[in-house]
Formats: structure tokens, C-alpha cells, sequence
């Protein structure tokens, strides 16, 4: 028999919904997009043909609809691979844990989740405006040293922690091949860094100066088995991760605003971010 789930560690609203998201499984659809910023979920749901539920609670913002005919769900997340570990925990917990006996359900589902995100490149050739699918994520936060150990390569974890001298390991997870197929022809793709930060974690400088040294052009010569380190950002090799140990399948969309080498920031971000939800809408929906 499924163990039942302490209500401190499943914990349920007033009104049946799950804590954080304050969805009840009702409420979601099968196929999500997320953002980070709540303000950009009315920016993917004017899309919709049609909204017809939604959601506020701290800083995720949900909106679920159809596009042609099809249900789909955006969400906001808030940033950080600490929020995509709640987000990503309670997603799985409205699909496979039955709320009203606190136990695991026998037939598990998986969903499809796409990050619509930004971040900025640490290749002087790709360019600010591009979109860029992960095709591997390396995550160079804590979280994963509290989770079981992630099957498949782990070459560019060890790389990375050598490189940077590292007191621990990284983690590193792909995208869903399925998902990944989908894209277009000749659509950008590469190996993502999860940061824990913004700033220093991302090798900027403000005030304080970063401890690791001259962090982007280490990272950027790094190769393993012909790909190179592409991108900086902070969520996708949670999700990544996440999404490995719960099966559910997992793609981040990048669209590129800075481009760190050239100290180039996009002028015209707004319209490269809404380029990249029309496409993964038309994609995907």
C-alpha cells in the first residue's frame, strides 16, 4: 500500500488546493509553459483563444485556456532553482499524489513543461535577439545534493567543478529529446549554466568583485564531445533535474538578451522574448 503523505509535508490550502501554486488538479493543463516574471504570463495568455481560470499566490501567476482547442497552462515561477523546486514538486504532486488520501497514485502522468526564459550568452558568435533551446543544463547550485543521484553523463559537472575549483559538484541534465525534435531546422542550440545568482554567480562585477576570476571566458572554452558552453541563466537545470527524477519531460527556451563577451544588452528584448512565445505556442500548441 502507497505510504501516506504527513499533511506538514503535503500541505493543502482551505480549499483543497496545493500550497504554494494554489492549483487543484482541475486547474492544470498537460502542457505548461513558465515564465519568471508574473507580469509576462498575460504576455503568453493573449494567445489563448480562450482563458478560462485564474490564479495568484506570491509569485506564481497561473493562467489556464485553450488554443485551438487544445488546454494549455502558463505559470509564473519567480526566479531561482529554490522556486522550480517547489513549482516542479507541486506540479508533480497534482498529477500523481491523490490530495484527498495523501497517497502516491499507481498510474503516473508525466507532463510537458517549457521554459520561456532569458539569459545571456557567453559565446561572442551568438548573437543578442537569437533564441536558443538547452540542450544540456549544468547547474552550479546546491540543489541537487539533496536528491537522489541523477543517471547519465556527468562530464561537464566534473569539468566545471575543476575548472572553477569547486568544494562541490555540480549536476548536469538534457532536455526531452522528444520535445527537442520539434523545433524547427537550424534552431540554436546549447549547454545552459544554471547559476544560484545573478551578479557574481554570473561573473558580473557592481561593488563587490566576484571571487572566481575571469568566470566567463573559463567557462566559454570548455568543450565536451564538440559542444561548447553557450549561456548563463538561473532555473534550467532545476528544472532539468527535476523533471529527470519525476519523469516528466522538460525543454528551456532562451531568448538571448545580453551578450556578455561584447557587453551588449538587447535594445529590443521585449520584442525577442515576444518572437520566442509565438514560436513555442505555434510549436508546441
Amino acid at each position: 500500500m502507497s505510504r501516506q503523505i504527513p499533511e506538514s509535508e503535503l500541505i493543502l490550502n482551505a480549499d483543497g488546493s496545493i500550497y504554494h501554486l494554489h492549483l487543484k488538479p482541475e486547474d492544470l493543463a498537460s502542457l505548461v509553459f513558465t515564465v519568471g516574471d508574473p507580469d509576462r504570463v498575460p504576455l503568453v495568455s493573449k494567445y489563448f483563444d480562450q482563458v478560462d481560470f485564474k490564479v495568484s499566490k506570491r509569485e506564481f501567476l497561473t493562467h489556464t485556456g485553450r488554443i485551438q482547442g487544445k488546454r494549455v497552462t502558463v505559470m509564473s515561477t519567480g526566479m531561482g532553482t529554490d522556486n522550480v523546486e517547489i513549482l516542479m514538486t507541486e506540479l508533480d504532486s497534482l498529477v500523481n499524489v491523490d490530495l484527498k488520501t495523501h497517497t502516491v497514485k499507481p498510474a503516473q502522468k508525466s507532463l510537458e513543461i517549457i521554459r520561456l526564459g532569458t539569459s545571456g550568452s557567453m559565446q561572442a558568435d551568438l548573437p543578442i535577439g537569437s533564441i536558443l533551446a538547452s540542450e544540456i543544463a549544468v547547474g552550479v547550485d546546491t540543489l541537487m545534493q539533496f536528491y537522489p543521484k541523477l543517471e547519465g553523463s556527468q562530464n561537464w559537472s566534473y569539468l566545471v567543478q575543476q575548472t572553477l575549483d569547486l568544494t562541490f559538484l555540480p549536476y548536469q541534465a538534457s532536455a526531452s529529446s522528444k520535445l527537442l525534435q520539434k523545433l524547427p531546422a537550424g534552431f540554436y542550440r546549447g549547454v545552459t549554466l544554471t547559476a544560484p545568482g545573478f551578479y557574481a554567480p554570473q561573473g558580473r562585477e557592481i561593488r563587490l568583485k566576484p571571487k572566481l576570476e575571469n568566470m566567463i571566458e573559463r567557462l566559454a572554452d570548455l568543450e565536451v564531445n564538440g559542444l561548447k558552453m553557450t549561456n548563463f541563466e538561473m532555473e534550467t537545470a532545476g528544472y532539468y533535474a527535476m523533471g529527470q527524477l519525476l519523469n516528466h519531460r522538460m525543454l528551456s527556451l532562451n531568448a538571448i538578451v545580453a551578450n556578455r563577451p561584447s557587453g551588449e544588452f538587447d535594445k529590443e528584448a521585449e520584442k525577442t522574448i515576444d518572437r520566442m512565445i509565438r514560436l513555442a505556442l505555434e510549436v508546441y500548441c
